[in-house]
């Protein structure tokens, strides 16, 4: 067991000579939980900075437009398309954003529970025939 310790000792580069064993506690990291007070601060939040983004984007549409229209240079007409890309783009994510939130929202307002009976009929048309007509005959009868 000596060889063992001296390994050990090596190994950490540590003197266990007279040494005590030192329990240390264990510490558990605790993941806060989200509620939906989280959910509807995230969202809102994402949601204001997807508007602002937009409102910057198109800010700079109108400038690049401006300077392409003025300069008529190819370039500028590129980075003015580009531009509209992108703010078509925030656009999408942002309608996204809207389509995601109602996916966390449609758990929580869940319809009513619904049945499905399947019935099935083994038999012949014959058999089908008759049965119908007896049906038939009987709430002729119960009148």
């Amino acid at each position: 067991m000596k060889d063992f310790e001296k390994n050990m000792e090596d190994l950490f580069d540590i003197d266990m000579a007279g040494g005590e064993i030192v329990e240390t506690e264990q510490v558990t990291e605790q993941v806060p939980v989200k509620s939906e007070d989280d959910q509807k601060k995230d969202y809102e939040y994402s949601r204001g900075q997807l508007y602002s983004l937009i409102e910057k984007g198109r800010e700079a549409l109108d400038g690049a437009l401006e300077v392409a229209q003025e300069s008529g240079h190819p370039r500028a007409y590129e980075v003015a398309v580009n531009a509209m890309k992108q703010v078509a783009d925030t656009t999408d994510k942002l309608l996204d954003l809207q389509r995601k939130m109602k996916d966390l929202d449609a758990p929580t307002k869940k319809a009513g529970p619904t049945t499905v009976n399947n019935t099935m009929f083994v038999g012949s048309t014959a058999d089908l025939q008759k049965m119908l007509k007896d049906a038939a005959k009987k709430m002729d009868t119960d009148k």
